[in-house]
């Protein structure tokens, strides 16, 4: 498994009612999202999530799927 991989991912605004600042979620990966008050922290919160998901799924025997 590579180092740094590349999933795609969206983000988007979260309106005050939800809690105000952004979600980053990574559709390949089934459940794996994070957030934060701004888009660069929601980034990089998002890159931990992502790989805790690989290695968790790693460890697991999971099928990792390749990043598009």
């Amino acid at each position: 498994m590579k180092k740094d991989l590349d999933y795609p991912f969206t983000i988007r605004h979260l309106e005050e009612e939800e809690g105000s600042g952004f979600i980053i979620e990574f559709p390949d990966l089934p459940d794996c999202m994070s957030d934060g008050e701004n888009m660069e922290e929601a980034i990089k919160n998002g890159r931990e999530a992502m790989l805790s998901w690989l290695k968790t799924a790693k460890e697991e025997g999971r099928e990792i799927p390749d990043p598009y």
